[in-house]
């Protein structure tokens, strides 16, 4: 796991939480990676850490994620405001798993978003309303 400058506590917490932290930088490099992340995607984090967050994302959604992530960069806001959602994810070994995440952006001190966090955990796959 990165530390990106955290304290020796901080860094624990992150790393022993149950939900997946990760923090990708302003263009989407994973910098961040922790313990659950690598659970539930399947890259250890020596893997991730500087690989696009593509290596998650389905390459199907990965037009409008980027359309998303490039819009908040430059705005400085969240669509979502924080509010988890449902989302697909791709797993290292190519199956699809349904997650709830939620976002938020990193600022530095002059308000400039420099990058994305996202806490995620495995979600149950919607179920079919079809009639039987």
């Amino acid at each position: 796991m990165s530390t990106l400058g955290t304290s020796a506590p901080a860094e624990a917490i992150l790393d022993q939480m149950a939900d997946a932290m990760i923090y990708a930088d302003r263009e989407g490099k994973i910098r961040l990676w922790n313990r659950a992340a690598a659970a539930l995607f399947g890259y250890e984090a020596a893997e991730a850490l500087g690989n696009s967050i593509d290596i998650i994302v389905p390459e199907r959604l990965r037009a409008p994620h980027w359309r998303g992530f490039d819009a908040a960069m430059a705005s400085g806001t969240l669509k979502l405001s924080g509010r988890p959602t449902l989302t697909r994810a791709q797993h290292k070994d190519g199956s699809r798993l349904y997650i709830e995440m939620s976002f938020a952006l990193v600022k530095e001190a002059g308000g400039q978003s420099v990058g994305s966090v996202a806490v995620a955990r495995l979600a149950p796959a919607p179920r079919s309303t079809g009639a039987a």
